[in-house]
């Protein structure tokens, strides 16, 4: 069933977010992004549908304890096509998390241009989910043939109170680990001769570079309007929001390309000194 017309960004968000058959939530997702920037939708209006506490989803795939997600080598094809299960499925929570951030956080007072970066985000991964899906689908399966796990939307229930712990645990913990992990997968798929897999990779990690230039960007604009150090400030959220280890090795260089300096991370890192 397709979703209502809505006339503002934050009803656009919520019917993408509600979707749950996956080709309809990047219509939406695409739709809306091309509809503010036409500057054809309001920000918010009374009626607009309530935020849901999940995003809509298929029935597939069954979510299951991190442990046991099958493993991901790439040098076996069930391997690189785990590899790729688990990807699209962090790009689909992506998709979800970017519309939750517009969504929920419409009423805060900051520019116009904080959801035109939010929704750039929300676009690209939805590019992304579908350039997966593909992939697999070229590779002889889908999305939904594998268990996946649920973790990374709880960061959006433990930083739903506020918008500087959600942009710290979002962009700036979770979407800066790909830019750590990124650039030895790639080297990998080189070595198992998978070029479609890994060109899909490197649009996604130069995409990543700039989500979390404007998670930086925005942290650090909340920060200087209530006159905080954002690296302690970061630290503070980070240590009362994100339950794991913030791991080496961390890729300093597209980090500090993206506006998040070591200053921020080493010494949250249980291999400090």
């Amino acid at each position: 069933m397709t979703a209502p017309a809505q006339t503002t960004l934050r009803g656009s968000a919520v019917a993408a977010l509600l979707a749950a058959d996956l080709d309809e939530k990047c219509r939406l997702t695409t739709a809306a992004g091309e509809a503010w920037f036409a500057r054809t939708l309001g920000l918010s209006a009374p009626g607009d549908p309530r935020l849901p506490q999940r995003p809509g989803r298929p029935v597939k795939p069954d979510l299951v304890s991190p442990r046991l997600v099958p493993k991901r080598s790439v040098h076996t094809l069930e391997g690189r096509i785990a590899m790729i299960h688990a990807l699209a499925h962090i790009e689909l929570n992506a998709i979800d998390l970017a519309l939750d951030i517009v969504a929920r956080f419409c009423g805060q007072p900051v520019p116009r241009s904080f959801f035109d970066g939010w929704m750039t985000v929300a676009m690209e991964e939805a590019k992304h989910f579908g350039l997966l899906s593909k992939r697999l689908r070229d590779l002889g399966s889908h999305y939904g043939a594998m268990p996946a796990h649920d973790g990374l939307w709880q960061a959006v229930e433990v930083t739903a109170h506020d918008l500087a712990a959600r942009l710290a645990i979002v962009p700036l913990i979770l979407e800066a680990r790909g830019l750590d992990v990124t650039p030895s997968l790639l080297a990998k798929l080189g070595e198992a001769g998978d070029s479609e897999t890994a060109a899909i990779l490197e649009i996604i990690y130069n995409d990543e570079k700039k989500h979390v230039a404007i998670g930086a960007k925005w942290f650090r604009f909340l920060c200087a309007r209530q006159r905080v150090d954002p690296a302690q400030r970061f630290q503070e959220l980070v240590r009362a929001c994100f339950r794991g280890d913030v791991k080496p090795p961390f890729n300093d260089r597209a980090r500090a390309e993206a506006g998040l300096t070591p200053t921020f991370y080493r010494s949250l890192s249980p291999l400090s000194s």
